[in-house]
């Protein structure tokens, strides 16, 4: 599965939502994609539509470039990305936006999944 978006939307810690890490997009035909953790959880939320209740799970792969955020689930885990078990999203987030893209998704993986930081 693949979108396109013009950024990626990060946020290492929302305060207003009880310091909850937040990365997201809009692709260019109004799709929406959500990945979210709260600090106590052991599990990370994704949501490929806003009216349905988050999928939660642990153990993926992410990886970040300058271009491209990949999401890589487990076969059994693929009904979070609509019967996929990646998706790809390519994106023109501004290059001083990244780092907090990288640490909201170090908040996020963290004991959870795999990060792969292909920045330079």
């Amino acid at each position: 599965m693949q979108l396109t978006t013009v950024d990626l939307i990060a946020n290492p810690c929302d305060d207003e939502e009880d310091n909850m890490a937040l990365l997201g997009c809009q692709d260019l035909a109004g799709n929406m994609f959500l990945m979210t953790r709260f600090p106590e959880e052991n599990e990370v939320g994704i949501s490929l539509d806003l009216e349905e209740e988050p999928y939660l799970l642990r153990d993926f792969k992410v990886t970040l470039s300058a271009e491209r955020l990949l999401i890589e689930v487990d076969p059994q885990d693929k009904e979070a990305l609509h019967g996929k078990d990646f998706l790809e999203i390519l994106h023109n987030t501004d290059p001083a936006d990244l780092p907090e893209v990288l640490e909201t998704l170090q908040n996020i993986l963290a004991g959870t999944g795999t990060l792969i930081n292909e920045l330079s």
